[in-house]
């Protein structure tokens, strides 16, 4: 489950294995899925496109059927609720990922972001602390900004 979610969220990230124990699974899982909503509600808007965005992703990253998918996403929904800081939730991905697939998480949060083709000021602000609270230098995340909206074609 877990190599699943390295190649296809994650990219052509360096393969490193992952320990087996179901608790850390599941708290990638939780951690990811919170990113994902802290992000897509960073405008004031979660919408139905960006939800079904981090359902998809979801799904075919960790290998989830349709129930467990909205296990996750109701528990990270009420966890970016309660909770204070985006660190709690880098902090659990600093745990498990390499610098390579931190990068890529940042790639699929770029492409998040851009679901409806705009950049609010303050999804670019909460992706900015996000990489750099995953000690990702700024310039990089640049980078991959601009890389994602040369893949989508947006000026």
């Amino acid at each position: 489950m877990l190599n699943s979610l390295k190649k296809l969220l994650f990219e052509n990230a360096e393969r490193r294995d992952y320990p087996a124990n179901n608790n850390k699974s599941h708290r990638l899982e939780v951690a990811t899925c919170a990113v994902f909503i802290e992000l897509a509600k960073a405008d004031g808007e979660f919408s139905e496109e960006e939800r079904e965005f981090i359902i998809s992703k979801m799904k075919k990253c960790f290998e989830l059927d349709d129930a467990e998918v909205n296990t996750i996403l109701q528990l990270a929904e009420q966890k970016v609720d309660k909770s204070v800081s985006i660190y709690e939730f880098t902090s659990e991905l600093n745990n498990y990922l390499s610098q390579e697939e931190k990068e890529s998480l940042i790639k699929n949060l770029w492409r998040l972001i851009y679901t409806d083709k705009k950049l609010n000021t303050y999804e670019d602000n909460l992706i900015k602390k996000i990489g750099l609270t995953m000690n990702i230098e700024h310039k990089t995340i640049i980078d991959l900004k601009i890389s994602v909206k040369k893949e989508l074609n947006i000026d």
